[in-house]
């Protein structure tokens, strides 16, 4: 499995695209959206000036492009080449390749993270109180990312080639405007603000903001991850048997 991660990750840098759109996109669109922002004025009511809220709602979005776009068109190209089938013939076990997506698309989403942080602190000179914060960002939006992997993995198992990407598309961009990641969800309507609290973009992102006020990550962030983790992984898994019994 360590060797197929390997390969992943290679594939993955060499995609020229691919990285424009994981690395410098989110960061572009931090600019666009934050570049005229003052940071004395905050958002609402959550205490932070939009140049920090968005800094994490970036770098998150960054994250979720990077494994939920890339493992699903990955994968479902990887179907119809008959990649997929040459693995089973391996020794390398379902669970290992399911494994090595989700941990090959984990690893490419620090450089989204970071380019973000770094935009914000030299453009925007965007400063946390304590550097323990930087750290718990870099860890928690990471972390939280593998829920999308997991999803990613079960959408290229669901779509063909063809189907995948505007599938992809309408779930991505669903799961990011809904979770917040592009606008505060204080500005929703309440009938939308209460669909937003479930979304697991709208936990991911209360990570970070959680933790960019000195404080710990919410229980319900926490555990609403979880739970879709345990739904996507699942899901994830069930489509792989179903479609090696295709096979």
């Amino acid at each position: 499995m360590n060797t197929l991660v390997k390969l992943e990750i290679k594939r993955t840098l060499r995609n020229k695209k691919f990285m424009f759109f994981t690395v410098l996109y989110p960061s572009a669109l931090y600019l666009l959206i934050a570049g005229g922002a003052k940071t004395s004025e905050t958002i609402g009511d959550t205490h932070l000036s939009l140049p920090v809220l968005f800094m994490v709602s970036m770098a998150s979005f960054g994250a979720l492009t990077a494994v939920l776009m890339g493992n699903s068109e990955r994968i479902a190209k990887e179907r119809e080449k008959g990649w997929v089938r040459q693995l089973r013939l391996t020794s390398l076990p379902g669970r290992g390749y399911v494994a090595a997506k989700i941990a090959s698309a984990a690893v490419v989403t620090l450089p989204s993270i970071i380019v973000v942080f770094l935009v914000a602190v030299m453009v925007k000179g965007v400063r946390l109180d304590a550097a323990w914060q930087w750290i718990a960002l870099t860890v928690a939006i990471w972390a939280g990312s593998i829920v999308f992997a997991a999803l990613g993995v079960a959408i290229g198992y669901l779509a063909t080639g063809d189907a995948v990407r505007p599938i992809t598309m309408i779930i991505y961009f669903g799961l990011s405007v809904l979770g917040g990641l592009w606008m505060p969800t204080a500005t929703f309507p309440q009938w939308l603000q209460n669909i937003a609290d479930w979304m697991p973009t709208h936990a991911y992102a209360g990570l970070g903001q959680a933790i960019e006020l000195g404080n710990a990550p919410h229980t319900k962030d926490i555990a609403l991850l979880a739970v879709y983790l345990v739904l996507f992984a699942g899901a994830a898994a069930w489509l792989y048997r179903k479609d090696t019994r295709k096979a």
